[in-house]
């Protein structure tokens, strides 16, 4: 979603610099049960690549409302049941409008730079661009609307362009490298989107951060609503050529056919499993990942690996023989990518209950090495956290941050005062082929993939069996103090979430 902003990060937005702790041997470690048996069976993995498999080459990529994302609910439901959950249920919610791209078209037309006389080259000049709409974007059909390049598409290089009415605009990126250039991918959308609404921009033509040709979709809206101005990522290189055109003071024009298919609200589902407690049934530890994906690629990486993990830390965890004391609850989470709203949706509806939640588990970066876990801005969890992720210390995977992230579907439990733990992971492979048509069953590293199943069943068992609760579900006055010191609450504010939080709609109650 994100976000990562991921959404989706998912990938996650890093809201403040971490605070980082590598943790300490504590007398409580010895309290909790020896996990060396759980992680070598979840590590074998034995059902982890066909499940994977078949979530991504043979259902494909799960845009929520369609028959690929009902298929994949089904799928999650057979697969926790033939891993040995306790229960398995659907919990569905309903998204404001149902969406899917129609067959995008767009091209450039350059006529002669004034003075110039054909002799130079003959005009007009016409080329394709390769582009795709923005998620959740209006349908639109323009015919030689004039380009206007407002260079990075900042506020003041949208005051230097002029009069913008009625014209398409050309926004520049650099190439991403990092998880800061995603999410300052994410952060300047809504920047360009709202000044192309206020100056009555017909169309955005961003360009791609990725070479070759490689194309992505992303979104810029958090609840399931249509967004204010049609938007396409166009291919790096194509950018590139309509830039140089423009700066050679040829006028440019674009034709953008953009048929996108917008519907009334639509139902989707989180799919849920339980191990049940036997000491705390009534307390509950969540370790989850989202289904959805776009539908470009296959959703291997984001985040149909981790899907699969969840599914596969079930499997292991019961094939042990280990019998947690509070009951994990395993989610396949829906509607991620347009804003958190399954997760969202689940706390929502389990808002009653948020005092029983002793903490959330939370995998969405692909299958580079986890390095360790962000815990939410939650410093007071520093020693029991450190206890908890100490067999992963081995693996070089338990150093804990406290910075505050937005963008995966740990956030509304963190909204709600639940402890948190989100995976922190290496780039590898990930960016390029975030929310890409690159996003395919070959790129993921089972090697790893199978370690973070391990690390995961780990953890979340560790969370479930502790004698005392990691820490407490704390007030509406202490995270919305987190959410100031780490820079959360403005990452929330460009995002238009803050009003959710000021209103009630997000986050725990007074």
């Amino acid at each position: 979603m994100q976000t990562k902003v991921k959404y989706g990060l998912a990938l996650s937005l890093i809201a403040s610099t971490p605070a980082v702790w590598t943790g300490v041997r504590s007398v409580r470690a010895a309290e909790q049960p020896d996990v060396t048996t759980l992680m070598a069976e979840a590590e074998k993995a034995p059902t982890l690549r066909a499940n994977l498999l078949q979530l991504t080459d043979e259902i494909g990529g799960r845009v929520p409302g369609t028959p690929a994302m009902e298929r994949a609910i089904r799928w999650g439901m057979e697969k926790f049941k033939a891993a040995g959950a306790d229960e398995v249920h659907a919990e569905d919610f309903t998204i404001a409008h149902g969406w899917s791209e129609g067959p995008t078209r767009t091209v450039a037309k350059f006529l002669p730079a004034r003075g110039e006389t054909a002799h130079r080259i003959e005009l007009p000049i016409e080329f394709p661009l390769r582009a795709v709409s923005l998620g959740w974007g209006p349908a639109t059909q323009l015919t030689n609307v004039d380009v206007v390049d407002v260079g990075a598409g900042s506020h003041e290089d949208f005051a230097r362009a002029g009069d913008l009415q009625g014209k398409a605009v050309l926004v520049h990126s650099e190439p991403m490298k990092t998880w800061e250039d995603l999410f300052g991918e994410y952060q300047r959308v809504p920047i360009m989107m709202t000044e192309s609404a206020q100056r009555g921009v017909q169309a955005i033509l961003i360009q791609s951060t990725r070479p070759q040709d490689l194309l992505y979709r992303h979104i810029n809206t958090n609840h399931g609503e249509i967004d204010r101005v049609p938007a396409l990522i166009v291919a790096r290189e194509d950018a590139d050529r309509l830039a140089r055109l423009l700066g050679e003071k040829h006028k440019a024009t674009v034709d953008v056919s953009m048929p996108n298919k917008v519907t009334g609200p639509i139902q989707t589902a989180n799919v849920v499993a339980e191990l049940r407690g036997s000491e705390k049934p009534d307390e509950y530890v969540v370790l989850g990942a989202h289904l959805d994906s776009w539908e470009l690629g296959t959703g291997a990486l984001d985040n149909g690996c981790n899907a699969a993990l969840v599914i596969e830390a079930l499997r292991a965890i019961k094939a042990s023989g280990v019998r947690p004391k509070r009951t994990i609850r395993f989610i396949l989470f829906s509607g991620e990518e347009e804003g958190l709203l399954g997760s969202w949706a689940y706390v929502r509806a389990h808002r009653a209950d948020m005092d029983k939640y002793v903490g959330a588990v939370i995998f969405d970066s692909g299958t580079g090495r986890v390095t360790g876990f962000s815990i939410g801005g939650r410093k007071d969890m520093l020693a029991a956290a450190s206890e908890i992720v100490e067999p992963l210390k081995a693996w070089d995977a338990a150093t804990l941050t406290t910075d505050a992230q937005w963008g995966t579907d740990h956030f509304d439990f963190m909204l709600e005062g639940v402890p948190s733990f989100v995976a922190n992971q290496e780039e590898a492979n990930y960016l390029p082929n975030y929310h890409a048509s690159s996003d395919t069953f070959d790129k993921v590293d089972f090697a790893n993939l199978k370690r973070h199943v391990a690390e995961a069943a780990a953890v979340t068992v560790r969370l479930a069996d502790r004698p005392e609760r990691i820490g407490p579900r704390i007030s509406r006055k202490e995270i919305e103090r987190i959410s100031h010191e780490s820079g959360l609450e403005g990452e929330m504010r460009s995002a238009d979430i803050w009003r959710d939080w000021e209103s009630g709609a997000r986050g725990r109650t007074p």
